[in-house]
């Protein structure tokens, strides 16, 4: 039988290498600095000025994205001077300065608010993440979902490792989630899951059920994960005794920090959350430039 997934362990990733973002933060730039670049700036700084830029926390949070934040500024000149003080997935009280960048005003200055775009939106997602692995105590393992920014998805999903949590599926590639719409158009739980089977036998097969019937069907089939969505306590509960160690069930819809303690209950081993990615605020974080000698 196919393995289950999710687990805590199996699910962890591996440090990103800077060659997995260094293009998405290239066209970020791009986006920035169009054909004329920084006209202001040009305007305004001495072409040999040069500078020390602090990124200072002002709320407390879990830090994501410095290394990405400090390719920004690599990109632009590659003999600036970078020194991080705290490490993604560490917590951050407000006034602490998590890096320092030293090279030319200039390159400081037409780097900050794409630096920064990059930085306090990961940290808001870490940061929120952490609140709903918090509130799950033990009891549940906490999973992202497909939610993510367009063209964002790996770097949202580091956060969410940053925060605590743990990936669910990248893409519509490497994992089988069979969902209402292809039961619907496959003609039931039972053919949805028979047809995913013979084309994709070495994959575990997960199967969303809307009622306690389809939680029946899926069992029947040999589902490995359910996940049942939008379904109220008693019946997480209720799904969780049917499936008696056959399948691991995955709570899905509604699931907020306040009732996650009350989920945590129900036996379920995952909850996944799409508000980790889309829903996230982003952190206050400022970036202090001085003139140095």
């Amino acid at each position: 039988m196919s393995r289950a997934r999710f687990s805590s362990q199996d699910m962890k990733l591996p440090h990103l290498d800077a060659a997995s973002y260094r293009e998405t933060v290239r066209r970020a730039l791009d986006e920035d600095l169009g054909t004329a670049g920084d006209i202001t700036t040009d305007a305004t700084v001495p072409a040999g000025a040069r500078g020390r830029g602090q990124f200072l926390v002002k709320a407390p949070c879990i830090l994501a994205g410095l290394d990405v934040a400090l390719e920004v500024f690599r990109l632009l000149d590659p003999d600036v001077q970078v020194t991080a003080r705290i490490a993604d997935g560490q917590a951050c009280r407000s006034g602490d300065v998590v890096a320092e960048v030293v090279g030319k005003a200039r390159t400081l200055i037409v780097a900050e608010r794409t630096a920064l775009n990059f930085l306090q939106r990961l940290s808001g997602i870490a940061t929120s993440t952490r609140r709903f692995v918090d509130a799950a105590g033990d009891k549940l393992v906490i999973l992202d979902t497909r939610k993510t920014t367009p063209g964002l998805r790996l770097l949202e999903k580091y956060a969410v490792r940053a925060g605590g949590a743990t990936n669910h599926r990248f893409g519509l590639f490497d994992a089988i989630l069979i969902k209402d719409n292809h039961i619907r158009l496959a003609g039931g739980v039972k053919a949805a899951i028979s047809a995913a089977r013979a084309r994709q036998p070495g994959l575990a097969i997960e199967v969303e059920a809307e009622t306690l019937a389809q939680v029946d069907e899926a069992l029947a089939a040999g589902a490995e994960i359910i996940l049942v969505d939008n379904m109220a306590s008693p019946d997480i509960r209720e799904a969780v005794r049917r499936a008696a160690g056959r399948a691991k069930i995955e709570i899905s819809g509604n699931v907020t920090v306040h009732r996650l303690p009350e989920l945590s209950t129900t036996g379920a081993d995952f909850a996944s959350v799409g508000a980790l990615t889309h829903s996230a605020p982003a952190i206050d974080i400022s970036f202090e430039i001085e003139l140095v000698g």
